[in-house]
């Protein structure tokens, strides 16, 4: 058929890459992939975030949640870094998430996104994989958990995340002593978090925003007016650069230079003044006293009308 002109064959295609495969790592928690999974796990879509030893192919952590967005994956570290500490290296995609994916970014190294600064703080260095095949073991894994837990979460009649959660402590022990295998090292390389470091990660994993002091010490967030105290713990200037931290709990906290200021979240916008009296806020309240016209600072007087001579000023 070639021959006669009824067919021509195509040249098959060849991969565009070619994909090595790669050992595990020696030791546990060597390298920690991280993936999110959306799927129907228990009757309504939701995000499976995941963790998976490189070494052991054990589920390190595990926490359901609406989606793979910065708060939700604040809360996986959180609770992840204060159970077992911090891990040696970090394996993730490139969502959004994770990653400033702009072209400009590469050129500007200030662009990043809120978990890389939260990352950095705690000295962490995430790397980012270029495919699905670089990140194989958390891939394979959320395929076997998508059909294994969610025929386990159907049995157990459970249809909320927070039960989902509650269901997964007990669920993930049993499923690594079936499926992990053993390392070729025992070390365990979780770094153990010191004391300063635990009262610092609520700090460190709180969405964080800079702002300016406007002339009317409010300052404004999310159409939200927030009118700074008097007494303050360091002096507050006007159009001073201050970071709004919005916490996990629901807290907001306004810091300065490293001080949490005190302030009274308004009900209404505030009405424009164009004389501010007040030239900053300092820790000490602004005293209303004066001094009596007799007061012996009033009676000195560095101005004089005719020339004196300094001689006899300082004989009398």
């Amino acid at each position: 058929m070639t021959e006669i002109g009824l067919y021509n064959p195509k040249s098959r295609k060849q991969p565009k890459k070619r994909y090595v495969w790669r050992e595990r790592k020696d030791n546990y928690v060597e390298i920690q992939q991280f993936d999110g999974s959306y799927h129907n796990w228990f009757g309504k879509e939701s995000c499976l975030l995941l963790s998976v030893d490189d070494a052991t192919g054990k589920i390190t952590h595990a926490k359901f949640d609406y989606n793979e967005g910065t708060v939700a994956v604040f809360k996986f570290y959180l609770e992840y870094f204060n159970q077992n500490g911090l891990p040696l290296l970090i394996y993730l995609d490139k969502f959004s998430t994770y990653k400033v994916n702009h072209k400009n970014a590469v050129d500007n190294k200030d662009l990043i996104t809120q978990f890389q600064r939260a990352i950095n703080q705690v000295d962490l260095n995430p790397i980012t994989a270029h495919s699905l095949e670089a990140k194989d073991r958390v891939e394979r894994m959320n395929g076997m958990l998508q059909d294994r837990l969610v025929k386990e979460l159907r049995l157990a009649n459970i249809k909320t995340i927070e039960k989902a959660n509650e269901f997964l402590k007990e669920y993930i022990p049993k499923f690594n002593a079936k499926f992990a295998v053993v390392p070729k090292r025992e070390a365990n390389l979780h770094k153990e978090l010191d004391k300063k470091m635990k009262e610092r990660l609520p700090q460190i994993f709180s969405v964080q925003n800079e702002r300016k002091v406007n002339i009317n010490y409010t300052v404004r967030f999310k159409n939200k007016f927030y009118q700074l105290n008097e007494t303050q713990p360091t002096t507050v200037y006007k159009k001073d650069s201050v970071v709004i931290e919005e916490h996990l709990n629901g807290t907001v906290k306004i810091n300065l230079k490293g001080h949490y200021l005190n302030y009274l979240e308004l009900p209404e916008r505030p009405k424009k003044e164009i004389n501010i009296k007040l030239p900053a806020i300092t820790n000490r309240k602004q005293s209303s006293w004066k001094p009596p016209i007799n007061h012996p600072w009033r009676r000195c007087s560095f101005t004089f009308k005719k020339k004196v001579n300094i001689e006899q000023l300082i004989t009398n």
